[in-house]
Parts: structure tokens; C-alpha cells; sequence
């Protein structure tokens, strides 16, 4: 008997018949004799429904509130999945976050867990019960207050149970037969992937890939957890997320884990450029720019300088940030232009980042020729340039990404002999 945690996205538990057909999955698995704890997202787009509502009646809503308000939607879902489960005749109880002993820190809106106390849970599992419970909330004990977890918040709650009960495995449940090579949606002849690295994901999480979030992937990684990425909607085996130490006890099985040159390909189209122009080319004011934008809260991901203009003694530094933090850090250097020494600056919110990832990287040549080709035979212009030692990246127009990514991805041979099937549209 094996002790499975399962996570089910808002896609997977939309409306009464997926909630039912999510119900059979997990008496299908206690059935077979397994120890079952099930993480429920809000129902279909609830969360942002809820949003939308306290956008109307407050312009700012105070964060306190907002996560009181955003946390009511998985236990809605929890609670309607929990009366599934009992028509079939099984014992299931739901449970909050804070029920369950999700502990966070106060960070209203994205709090991070600082420990899991499933104590209730354990004794449910143990009575014999389906242990259902709400994602994506928490519970901080200073303030005795309620916490979310932000987006992807429901990922990182499963895989945080599987933690601390010792699961065996954590299974990830969306509207996609596990991690594909691209998005299906926007590459439709990419191929699901048997099995990755937490490596890779990790990169592939971080530069636009959905189907996992990259704080779930982290924390699975640090503690040893188990992701297996599966399809609600079919019975496909998914793919399996593999850390250091698991592709090493599966080594020493005599089982290969061959690293691909190219596992992936991430398209991202949440970012914006900025160019701050005319920058006095002298030490000390590339720091002075981003101490700047740090103090906006805007997260940097790609920085560009530009080569120094002789007549001049000015240059460019172009950098890449959330689309939502954009405004905040436009503000504040504008703020602090005259002290600085720039002479404008520049916003451009129809770019988009490409990004191919892969373990073999490391120990084969001709990656970045390969790719840097295929976008100059498709006639699309690359602006800035990124890498890590598993990572290439690249800003292209907005407009040009979906092409990109379709022409990347066969260049590098990644295409499929089928077309992916996307069950509910969304990938999550």
C-alpha cells in the first residue's frame, strides 16, 4: 500500500460532472489499496472571478481580506468533492489549510510555508478516510490569520503534503497528459516527455511553462518529492519529474535516464522591455539604475548593454521584467532621471521570450548555432540574449513567438508524429 498525494487544477473540478469524474479517479486509486490525500484547486475560474468582484467594490482591496475572500473558492471545491466521494461510499474528510497544518509566513497574497503539521490528516488516513484539502491557502500563527500561497499555490500545497506525510508520490493532475516538449496549445505537434529532470523543469517553470509552477518544483526538489504529472482526463502515465538522487537510485536499478540536448522549449509572453537610453557610460550607473528598480519591487530578468557611443560617452541598458511590475519601475526611474544622468526612457510590452532547455547543453556543441538559424531562416529578429548552463534564451517581437516556438522546436527535432490533445484548454 502506498501513500498517493493527488493534486487536481481548476480545469479538473470546473463544474459538477468533472468534480464526479474526479470523485471516481480517487476512489479508483483508494480502491486499489492506497492511502489517498487529495489537493483541490478553486473550481474553473473562480479565483478570478472572485478577483474581478473585489476589483468592483474596492479599487485596492486591503490583503487581509482579499486572501479571506480568494481562499473561499477551494473550499468550495473541497467540500462539493468530499460529498462526491461520499455518494460513492466512501469516507472522505475535507479539510482548510490551516486545518491541515499549513503553516506560512504573514506575506498576504504570496505567502511561502514555513512548515506543514498534518496531524488531522494523519489521523484521518489512519481512521481509514480520503483526506481532501483546500490548495493554494495557509495559516500563519502570529498573526492567526489566513494566508494564500499566489498563483500555482495549489501545487505547492501537494507537494508540501507529500513532504511531510512521506508520500510515495505526488501526482499533478491538469487538462494536458503530462509535460509536453512545448506548449501543445501553441506547438501542436510537441510530444509528451516519459520522464525530466527537476533541473530542467525548474528552468522550463521559470520561463513560461504552466503545467508546473517552479516553487512547487523547487520545494519537491529540496525535499525529495516525487512529481508525477498526469492528465485528469485519460488514463496516459504522464511524466515523471526526477531530482538528482532519484535518477541516481534509478541508475544503480539499471534503468538509463538519458539527458536530450533539447528537453524543451518555454514560450513566455508576460514580460516587457525597458530601455533606459542615454546612460552616462561610467561605473557605478548600471548599479545605480537597478538599485532603482529593486526598490520598485521589480524582479529583472534579462539586462542588455548596449556598446558605449564614442561622440557621446552615453549607452543603452535594456532590461526585461513582469509586464506588472513595469509600471512601478518606470515610475521611479523616472523619479531619479536627473540624479542618474539618463536621458528617457523607453517601454515596449509586445515582446516575448523563447527559451530552450535541456541538460545535454552542457556537453554538446552547435546548440545556440542551431537555434539562432532557425530564427534567422523564419525571418524573425532576435533583441536580446540570455543563457545558463541548461538554458538559452531569447526576446523576440510578440507577435513572432508562437512561430518561434514552432520552428525552434523542429529544428532541434522535437516534433511529434501526432498532434497533442488538450482536453479542457486551459493547461491547468
Amino acid at each position: 500500500m502506498a501513500l498517493i498525494v493527488q493534486k487536481y487544477g481548476g480545469s479538473s473540478v470546473a463544474d459538477a460532472s468533472s468534480i464526479k469524474r474526479v470523485a471516481k479517479r480517487i476512489v479508483d486509486t483508494r480502491r486499489a489499496g492506497h492511502e489517498v490525500v487529495v489537493a483541490v484547486s478553486a473550481m474553473g475560474d473562480t479565483t478570478d472571478e472572485l478577483l474581478d468582484l473585489a476589483d468592483q467594490v474596492a479599487p485596492i482591496p486591503a490583503p487581509r481580506e482579499l486572501d479571506m475572500l480568494l481562499s473561499s473558492g477551494e473550499r468550495i471545491s473541497m467540500a462539493l468533492l468530499a460529498m462526491a466521494i461520499h455518494s460513492m461510499g466512501f469516507e472522505a474528510r475535507s479539510f482548510t489549510g490551516s486545518q491541515a497544518g499549513m503553516i506560512t509566513d504573514a506575506t498576504h497574497g504570496a505567502a511561502r510555508i514555513v512548515d506543514v503539521t498534518p496531524v488531522r490528516l494523519r489521523e484521518a488516513l489512519d481512521e481509514g478516510a480520503i483526506v481532501i484539502v483546500a490548495g493554494f491557502q495557509g495559516f500563519n500563527r502570529d498573526t492567526r490569520d489566513i494566508t494564500t500561497l499566489g498563483r500555482g499555490g495549489s501545487d505547492t500545497t501537494a507537494v508540501a503534503l507529500a513532504a511531510a506525510l512521506n508520500a510515495d508520490v505526488c501526482e499533478i493532475y491538469s487538462d494536458v497528459d503530462g509535460i509536453f516538449s512545448a506548449d501543445p496549445r501553441v506547438v501542436p505537434k510537441a510530444h509528451k516527455l516519459d520522464h525530466i529532470s527537476s533541473e530542467e523543469m525548474l528552468e522550463l517553470a521559470a520561463n513560461g511553462a504552466k503545467v508546473l509552477y517552479i516553487r512547487a518544483v523547487e520545494y519537491a526538489r529540496r525535499h525529495g518529492v516525487l512529481i508525477h504529472a498526469r492528465s485528469t482526463f485519460s488514463s496516459s502515465e504522464g511524466t515523471l519529474v526526477l531530482n538528482q538522487a532519484r535518477r541516481e537510485q534509478l541508475a544503480a536499478q539499471g534503468e538509463h535516464m538519458e539527458e536530450p540536448v533539447v528537453a524543451g522549449v518555454a514560450t513566455d509572453l508576460s514580460q516587457a522591455k525597458v530601455t533606459v537610453i542615454g546612460v552616462p557610460d561610467v561605473p557605478g550607473k548600471a548599479a545605480e539604475i537597478f538599485k532603482i528598480v529593486a526598490k520598485s519591487g521589480a524582479n529583472v530578468d534579462m539586462i542588455v548593454q548596449n556598446v558605449s557611443a564614442a561622440t557621446t560617452g552615453r549607452t543603452d541598458i535594456s532590461f526585461t521584467l513582469p509586464k506588472t511590475d513595469a509600471a512601478a519601475a518606470l515610475k521611479a526611474l523616472a523619479g531619479d532621471q536627473a540624479e542618474v544622468g539618463f536621458l528617457s526612457l523607453v517601454h515596449d510590452d509586445q515582446v516575448g521570450k523563447l527559451s530552450v532547455v535541456g541538460a545535454g547543453m552542457r556537453t554538446h556543441s552547435g546548440v545556440s548555432a542551431t537555434l539562432f538559424e532557425a530564427l534567422s531562416t523564419a525571418g524573425i529578429n532576435i533583441e536580446m540574449i540570455s543563457t545558463s548552463e541548461i538554458r538559452i534564451s531569447v526576446v523576440v517581437r510578440a507577435d513572432d513567438i508562437a512561430e518561434a516556438a514552432r520552428v525552434v522546436h523542429t529544428a532541434y527535432g522535437l516534433d511529434g508524429d501526432t498532434e497533442a490533445v488538450v482536453y479542457a484548454g486551459t493547461g491547468r
